[in-house]
């Protein structure tokens, strides 16, 4: 005869909650909103080198935080009010973020950060510039900053994108390769053929593929130049014909 569990624990397994509990929970969800949104207009009106230095701390004890959910929780928050703010180490610390090991805490610091730099890009460009010398290799937030960057209408990305293709970290190249085709910049055209026949290897998965396959980052140079030299070639073209 099977075994099975008594009638009561099974009713309390199976039973729904109510529209009366649903209806209570909603609301308490509204009133948790209405409190977060006051707690982070509170930080964000505060005088800014006091607040920034209670958020960097807070960073630090939530990069330390073994639970992934908690840690992720705390991040995106502190991502969210150090967008308000303004200054080098927001910047600093909202890369220190995208340095995290949680994807969600990554995409928010992402998110602001690309905010900020729509505003404030000299700012922003210069917290790049810091990340570049003051983040190990291996940084996840290296590979990230260029995708970051390609969605900013600024002259001055190329210059920061041939300091990642000029970086140590395989990954931070192989994205500034990958972000130098999407934009089509042929002025970077000179900077990538220095890494032809690069012996550094990434995994890349082909574009509706899931499976990652070892490439080298002369292999990927090699393709980019045929996309960037073509582009180079053209804005040569038009610096000749604007002459005449």
């Amino acid at each position: 005869m099977l075994a099975t569990a008594p009638q009561g624990q099974y009713q309390r397994a199976v039973e729904k909650p109510s529209r009366e509990h649903l209806e209570s929970t909603l609301t308490a969800l509204f009133d948790a909103e209405r409190t977060a949104r006051k707690l982070h207009d509170d930080l964000a009106e505060a005088p800014n080198e006091v607040v920034v230095e209670v958020l960097i701390e807070g960073i630090k004890k939530a990069l330390a935080e073994p639970r992934e959910e908690e840690a992720s929780l705390q991040l995106v928050r502190l991502a969210s009010v150090l967008g308000e703010l303004e200054g080098a180490r927001v910047v600093d610390a909202l890369i220190d973020i995208l340095a995290s090991d949680w994807p969600e805490a990554r995409a928010a610091a992402g998110e602001q950060l690309e905010e900020l730099a729509y505003d404030r890009f000299k700012e922003v460009a210069q917290g790049v510039e810091r990340a570049l010398t003051r983040l190990p290799n291996g940084s996840a937030a290296l590979p990230e900053l260029p995708y970051i960057l390609s969605e900013i209408p600024e002259p001055g990305v190329a210059k920061l994108l041939a300091s990642f293709l000029a970086h140590q970290d395989a990954e931070a190249v192989a994205a500034a390769l990958e972000v130098a085709v999407e934009l089509g910049d042929g002025s970077l055209a000179k900077h990538v053929k220095k890494l032809v026949g690069d012996e550094r290897t990434v995994e890349v998965a082909e574009e509706g593929e899931d499976d990652a396959a070892a490439i080298t980052i002369g292999e990927l140079a090699e393709e980019a130049l045929e996309v960037l030299e073509v582009m180079d070639g053209q804005g040569d073209d038009g610096g000749r014909s604007g002459a005449h």
